[in-house]
């Protein structure tokens, strides 16, 4: 359009014709070309001398991406008759302003004629206010933010224009200071790098050593299979599920006459069609499997319709005629206080010294709120689930889920059927993140009931945005605190609310809960600590686990406050982290002794090897030089408490076979999810038996095989999994001991084959439930804990709020690592998906702050519209370092290692700091000091608005705070 480009459009009996760019766009989805006519040819005109063309864009994510907000300029400059340079011609376009591509005809009138000088510019952004109008509620929201850019990239175009003209028109020099030039520098991004430093274990040939994931081979070649891959039986159906429309309302009329009637349909089923139990929910039933008389979220099932093809089910799933009457919906944390909404009884209090003393005794007391918002689990494999009727009101089920025990349950309870007769099988996930524990299970047992009805195999599989509307996220949350502290920064107390959107129903939010109360503290003594939760009940999908199960959001907290102290005592914010920082033996307010504390080795190990103090000198160096290019580095470091925080799930069991060729079969009751734990618990056996690793193989999970089995989450898997294939490993080298000692030099085959043959039982149960835990409430809630620290440095485009991350450093205690290999990339996954929580990853629902999208809907349902990091989002230079020398004395039976799914996800956020301090350098340039608040996730908007100047103030209040569904 800026180009001048023309479109020739071509139309059988009615010829050719020319139309200009700018006209061709008519509206949203709407052009000038006609049913009949092809776009034939497009002319773009050469530029001439002197003559400068420039795009700009902004994404929520710099890859893959569609813009926020995009521009195209052209300015074609001239000598006046004074020598002097004016921009002859200015054309100005810019999308994602308007529901479609807009000239700005009052800023390209405004510059016209001018001279590129600071008047020039003041005079074009009064001319962009004209242009650009959003109103308040317009679809796609961040109305400052967007108008906000197209004043940034109105700046970024003249500063383009001034250096490129310096560069070609002899005499002419940029009016604009120098430390402006990098406003306009070329995105660059080098290959990223890393460096990983550990200590194999020595005189091991298994345990230690950096084994790959044992499936590998078939998840790289595509030979792994799915739920989706299963070959179903002949005559099976495929179910979908007919969902609300609504986030509260009464059924008034259900009709599925028309859907029923439509080709291949074999039945729809409602709540009056389930043989068992309608009540459904993995702590209480409060749930309804299918709505009965109200429906209390958008996504919430109603029915589910069997046809003979995916296609033919959800067509007829559409076709159902659903009638409301509409209810009151409570849609964030802030209705849910004044409606006074909560799950009563669920949530509790930690609490150790006497806070309201202790505040009062303090220096200094500031009080403050900070919000999270919640994170989608986007695992690469949707929920899918398969049920296979068999005889006698047998039933096999084949779902992804983290919890075979509890589809089990469920699909038991819905058919009322005895649990004896329910077989699940789990063979791999593709991924979990804790979002396949609890809210999986109502997909396999609504598929249940047509296999129930018809007596057919069933397979119901989710499309992402079915997934990420009905099957919950991370629990956005709310803090409110007052801190006293004293003015050397040293803290006195803590007195803490938090607030969870659970959600429609409790599924794991009081748990949830707990860990955030227990996890508040972060790594910090607080000689007075008063934490209480409170889970609010909103009218969205049931909020669940997700990779830290609350302990991040608790953890955010202490790191706003403390990062707020520092500012206040005027010291930086590393000092008094370390001025505060837990050692050996202090005691948590949850009541638990730190032994084995590692917090200040992590600390003092990643702040030396990362050259911390002369990063940050650099980075203070750069930041003086550079007005719009602003460069931050932040140390974050993390405690992470290991065990289920219910006592009775800290248990766990295994069954190992030995045949007689000398291979080991082993089954336990965890599932493998990419996360490595089939590997780690075949490298205990490989070990205990002294065989070679390949000579172990890991079947699939099954409910039929170890019973009762707790899911596989809260990081504990591989301790409980791998202790109880220990403990069968012990009876088995029991009973093999005496054919061991009368046959030296004997191959294991030969020694299997031996005891075989004298009527030894090759078969063991295992069994392991972790010693000394109290759960929630006592003494010892945790079985250990996990350390590590982070140092991240940024650069962020203060115009644009976007950033690169320059260069992570993570120091992480995994114990006495039992595989490195893994370990190491479980820190680096970790450390991503929490940089993606607290910087690019943002859910939006219909709520109070997004009025322009339908209440409770979730905007941000796939890819196109919710953003995960990409390869080019992870630092460009990646260091991470086990802790040398630090083997866990609570855990011997799997050779002294620690845990390391969820502790090192909270070390994302040291991206989130860095760019905070970015955000502080380019407030002080703009003339503003002290702390401000930011909100997670650090998203482009929110960063850009920080960084609030001369090009913002027309839009926003320096101290606005973008909206956020929370």
């Amino acid at each position: 359009m800026v180009a001048g480009a023309e479109f020739t459009l071509a139309g059988e009996g009615t010829g050719q014709r020319t139309v200009a760019a700018k006209d061709f766009f008519l509206g949203y989805r709407r052009t000038a070309l006609q049913p009949h006519e092809i776009l034939l040819k497009v002319f773009v005109p050469f530029t001439q001398r002197f003559e400068y063309v420039k795009e700009f864009k902004q994404a929520h994510r710099r890859d893959d991406d569609i813009a926020i907000v995009n521009a195209g300029m052209r300015f074609r400059m001239a000598q006046a008759a004074d020598g002097s340079w004016e921009i002859a011609e200015a054309a100005i376009a810019y999308g994602g302003v308007a529901p479609l591509t807009i000239m700005a005809p009052q800023t390209m009138a405004a510059l016209q004629g001018q001279r590129i000088d600071a008047a020039t510019l003041e005079a074009g952004l009064l001319a962009v206010q004209q242009d650009v109008q959003i109103s308040p509620d317009a679809p796609g929201g961040m109305v400052e933010f967007r108008r906000s850019l197209a004043a940034s990239f109105l700046f970024k175009g003249l500063l383009f224009v001034a250096q490129q003209l310096e560069a070609e028109a002899p005499g002419f020099s940029s009016p604009f200071p120098e430390n402006y030039r990098s406003a306009v520098k070329p995105y660059e991004r080098p290959p990223s790098h890393g460096l990983q430093y550990f200590s194999a274990v020595p005189g091991e040939d298994v345990v230690g050593q950096p084994y790959r994931h044992m499936a590998a081979d078939q998840q790289v070649s595509g030979a792994a299979q799915y739920v989706d891959d299963i070959q179903l039986p002949a005559g099976s159906l495929h179910a979908a599920l007919v969902l609300s429309t609504k986030p509260h309302a009464r059924i008034v009329r259900l009709d599925t006459a028309a859907a029923a009637a439509m080709p291949g349909v074999h039945g729809i089923y409602t709540a009056k069609d389930v043989p068992g139990g309608n009540d459904i929910g993995p702590v209480l039933h409060d749930e309804e499997l299918f709505a009965s008389e109200v429906v209390t979220c958008v996504g919430h099932p109603i029915a589910i319709v069997a046809a003979e093809t995916e296609a033919q089910a959800r067509a007829a799933a559409k076709a159902v005629n659903v009638e409301y009457e509409d209810l009151p919906a409570i849609l964030d944390i802030e209705d849910a206080i004044a409606a006074g909404s909560f799950l009563e009884g669920w949530g509790h209090t930690v609490q150790s010294g006497d806070v309201e003393a202790a505040l009062a005794g303090s220096e200094i007391v500031l009080e403050g709120e900070t919000k999270m918002g919640g994170q989608e689990h986007f695992y690469l494999e949707p929920n899918a689930s398969i049920v296979i009727p068999g005889e006698n009101d047998e039933y096999l089920s084949y779902s992804s889920t983290q919890c075979p025990d509890k589809h089990q349950k469920y699909i038991s309870h819905v058919l009322g059927v005895p649990m004896h007769k329910v077989v699940v099988r789990t063979k791999r996930l593709g991924g979990g993140f804790g979002g396949k524990e609890s809210r999986s299970g109502f997909i396999n047992a609504a598929a249940a009931v047509p296999a129930y009805h018809l007596r057919r195999a069933v397979r119901i599989v989710l499309d992402r945005d079915e997934d990420m509307q009905i099957t919950g996220q991370r629990h956005a949350f709310m803090g409110r605190y007052r801190v006293g502290f004293s003015k050397e920064g040293r803290l006195q107390a803590l007195d803490l609310d938090l607030y969870s959107n659970a959600g429609n129903s409790l599924d794991l939010s009081h748990g949830v809960m707990d860990r955030a109360l227990m996890h508040a503290d972060c790594v910090y003594r607080w000689p007075a600590f008063r934490a209480r939760g409170h889970i609010c009940r909103t009218h969205m999908a049931s909020n669940t686990a997700f990779r830290g199960f609350g302990g991040p959001q608790g953890m955010l907290v202490a790191e706003h406050v403390i990062e707020r102290v520092a500012r206040a005592v005027g010291r930086p914010v590393e000092e008094v982290k370390a001025l505060n920082m837990y050692q050996e033996g202090d005691v948590a307010p949850f009541g638990q002794a730190l032994v084995g504390c590692q917090a200040q080795r992590c600390w003092d190990d990643v702040v030396a090897s990362s050259d911390f103090e002369a990063r940050q000198a650099a980075v203070a160096e750069f930041n003086a030089a550079h007005r719009f290019r602003k460069r931050g580095i932040a140390v974050v470091p993390t405690k992470f408490g290991i065990s289920f925080t219910t006592k009775f799930l800290n248990q766990a069991g295994a069954l190992v076979h030995i045949y007689t060729d000398g291979t080991v079969l082993v089954t336990h009751g965890g599932v493998e999810m990419g996360q490595g734990l089939h590997t780690k618990v075949a490298q205990v056996v490989a070990h205990d038996l002294g065989i070679p690793l390949q000579s172990v193989y890991i079947a699939e999970t099954a409910t039929d095989k170890v019973p009762n089995a707790s899911p596989t989450a809260a990081s504990a898997s591989s301790d409980m999994y791998g202790a109880a294939a220990a403990d069968a490993c012990r009876q088995l080298k029991a009973r093999l001991r005496p054919f061991l000692d009368k046959m030296p030099g004997a191959s294991f085959k030969e020694v299997a084959t031996a005891a075989h043959q004298e009527r030894v039982d090759l078969c063991a149960h295992g069994f392991y439930a972790t010693p000394d835990v109290t759960g929630f409430g006592g003494a010892v809630p945790f079985n250990y804990l996990c350390y590590g620290a982070a140092v991240s440095e940024v650069e962020l485009d203060t115009l644009t709020g976007d950033f690169q991350v320059l260069r992570s450093d993570i120091c992480m205690d995994v114990g006495k690592s039992l595989n490195p290999s893994i370990d190491i990339g479980q820190v680096e996954g970790g450390f991503v998906q929490g940089m993606g929580w607290s910087c690019l990853e943002e859910l939006v629902w219909g709520d109070k702050e997004h009025r322009w999208v339908r209440p409770g809907q979730l905007f941000t349902r796939g890819p196109g519209t919710y953003k995960i990091p990409t390869a080019n989002d992870i630092p460009i230079d990646f260091r991470v370092t086990l802790l040398r020398n630090a083997p866990c004395e609570r855990t011997p039976m799997v050779h002294s290692s620690k845990a390391v799914g969820e502790p090192p996800f909270f070390l994302g956020t040291s991206v989130f700091f860095a760019l905070k301090e970015a955000c502080y350098a380019a407030r002080a340039e703009a003339g503003l000091s002290g702390w401000f608040r930011l909100d997670l996730p650090a998203t482009p908007e929110r960063l850009r608005l920080s960084c609030a100047d001369h090009l913002t103030e027309p839009y926003c209040p320096p101290g606005m705070l973008p909206k956020i569904s929370c």
